[in-house]
């Protein structure tokens, strides 16, 4: 039986006007993916920005649009989006919605690794979005990162090992990978972060991984915070480098 990620209590006050695009994606296929985009102020004609895609918890999982906002963006209360190294940065962020009953990875959280089943429809419509704003925005393809928080995190490690030619980095939190996968990413600047404590998604998920790319050659970083329980995005997203890091790193050069 799955152990439940942790579920919210918070909820997000009432739209700002300043909050992020309620939007919808549909794919050839007809499927959908409810996200929010978030636009760079005042994006000069000809400038490309980054863009970070966002993968949220479970539970903020849901077709309201808006519960995947809780701890990455917030107009009323300091939050990762509105500090000031990242509103230098400029970037466009994206912040998908997973629909009830799905996830970002169809593994269960308790067990950490994983062996890769086949991609999830709500991970592989995430990636299609992605690819379109890279069509239709001006997104610099070389900067293109992802980050998420424990089913999230999950997502993260997963969807770097899927397109390891797309992403410029990941910041992966309280999440799990599958680490035969980890040649195919060593090349990607990686920084996780788990507590030490987790009860719900094992340390040994981040550890596991880390461990698999250094021995694939890699150099990622890893943060462990001793004595914090699942929550440990919270200490993370607080990190002085953590967007600093992120928004220097650029996909190499195809050889």
């Amino acid at each position: 039986m799955k152990k439940a990620l942790i579920v919210l209590t918070l909820t997000l006050p009432a739209c700002a006007a300043s909050e992020p695009e309620a939007k919808e994606y549909k794919s050839p296929a007809g499927k959908t993916l409810l996200y929010r985009l978030l636009r760079p102020a005042d994006p000069k004609p000809g400038e490309k920005y980054p863009l970070v895609l966002f993968l949220h918890g479970a539970g903020e999982r849901g077709a309201d649009n808006h519960k995947q906002l809780i701890w990455f963006w917030n107009a009323h209360n300091p939050s990762v989006l509105t500090r000031p190294e990242v509103a230098t940065a400029k970037a466009f962020a994206v912040m998908p919605q997973c629909p009830d009953g799905k996830q970002w990875v169809n593994v269960p959280w308790e067990k950490g690794s994983y062996q890769s089943p086949e991609v999830s429809e709500s991970l592989q419509l995430a990636l299609e979005l992605v690819e379109t704003l890279l069509k239709e925005l001006p997104i610099d393809p070389d900067r293109v990162y992802v980050t998420g928080l424990s089913m999230g995190g999950y997502g993260t490690f997963d969807v770097i090992q899927r397109r390891p030619d797309l992403f410029a980095a990941a910041a992966p939190v309280c999440g799990a990978g599958d680490p035969s996968k980890a040649a195919t990413i060593a090349h990607i600047p990686i920084w996780a972060f788990h507590g030490e404590k987790d009860g719900v998604v094992p340390p040994t998920g981040s550890r596991d991984m880390v461990a698999a790319l250094k021995a694939a050659g890699a150099t990622p970083r890893y943060t462990e915070y001793k004595g914090v329980e699942h929550n440990s995005w919270l200490p993370a997203f607080e990190e002085k480098e953590f967007w600093t890091w992120l928004f220097a790193q650029k996909r190499p050069a195809k050889k």
